[in-house]
């Protein structure tokens, strides 16, 4: 029995140790492992190796992916995807798990519908935007460098008595913006998820200047597009000097923390016991549910839009309005 591992869209910290886990697991299990590099783009070109111990040795604390990724619009056609099953078929591969978002969920999910590979998504986003899983791989790395840049961003307002806004990714999600804003204290938040009360917010902080605050700041998610705007408030209505920090695929690379090489061991090991498994059926993606992992179809992956938890909106109320 074969089954391959590929790591698509964007990368994250988080993937190395999947896969280290996913030849070593596999192995243990007497299954022969693949590794598909590029992604989508790398079953259509038949970039397809028989993977050992060696392969995957000394690559837990790497971010990224040794596998390399990609966003495929070849995969979209059906003569390209029935090339990439005939490749496949050379090495004996009828599984795959993937690594990735909804979006590459979808693509092996219409493969699975041609072909009938069965697969297993391994949610792997550091936006943590995908539905019916609390928890995506790479999620802590990111929330990590996000604290620590905030950290140092926050050491040299206050040294100079300035504004810092800090705009963090998350596509159309404000997940790490608003966990990094409560973890971090920080007196603003600017989420695509709820609007801000600017005039209020004003209010306050110009009191606080008043009596004694020396710093302001701000954490704004990439997906108001709102970072601009932000820095012109603050030093037009606040009346504060202010600089803009954007922080960018830093978020994405870095070692995986501790957190995120156990998750990457838990939804492998669940991904591939699944997949042997022959009374279950494919197409279906591994999500964390209540502290437990748990597997759901695509189709309930995508029958809803994930939505930030409403405790957490609670405990950052006061840096919205």
């Amino acid at each position: 029995m074969s089954i391959a591992i590929l790591t698509s869209g964007g990368d994250c910290a988080g993937m190395n140790p999947a896969i280290k886990q996913f030849v070593d697991y596999c192995l243990a299990q007497n299954v022969e492992p693949y590794l598909i590099y590029d992604g989508l783009e790398g079953i259509i070109d038949g970039t397809i190796q028989k993977a050992g111990y060696a392969d995957v040795s000394g690559i837990m604390h790497l971010g990224g992916t040794i596998l390399r990724s990609s966003r495929s619009k070849r995969f979209f056609e059906y003569a390209y995807r029935k090339q990439a099953y005939e490749n496949l078929q050379k090495h004996g591969i009828d599984k795959l798990v993937i690594l990735g978002g909804d979006g590459s969920f979808r693509a092996l999910n219409r493969f699975y519908q041609d072909f009938g590979v069965r697969f297993i998504g391994i949610p792997a986003t550091i936006d943590n935007d995908i539905f019916a899983t609390e928890y995506c791989l790479g999620v802590d790395t990111a929330l990590n460098i996000i604290r620590n840049a905030t950290d140092a961003i926050r050491d040299t307002s206050s040294s100079f008595k300035r504004a810092s806004v800090i705009e963090t990714m998350g596509r159309e999600c404000g997940y790490l913006a608003l966990i990094s804003a409560i973890v971090s204290g920080t007196e603003v938040c600017v989420i695509p998820e709820v609007e801000c009360d600017f005039d209020a917010l004003a209010l306050k902080l110009r009191s606080q200047l008043k009596q004694g605050r020396k710093y302001i700041m701000c954490i704004v998610a990439e997906g108001t597009k709102m970072t601009h705007q932000v820095v012109e408030w603050l030093e037009h209505e606040i009346g504060i000097e202010t600089r803009a920090t954007v922080l960018g695929h830093v978020q994405r690379g870095g070692n995986p923390t501790v957190f995120d090489r156990l998750m990457a061991t838990k939804f492998v090991e669940h991904a591939v016991d699944n997949l042997l498994d022959e009374t279950t059926k494919g197409g279906l993606v591994v999500v964390y549910q209540n502290s437990k992992c748990e597997f759901v179809t695509i189709e309930y992956v995508n029958s809803n839009s994930y939505k930030l938890e409403e405790e957490l909106l609670i405990m950052a109320k006061d840096m919205m309005h």
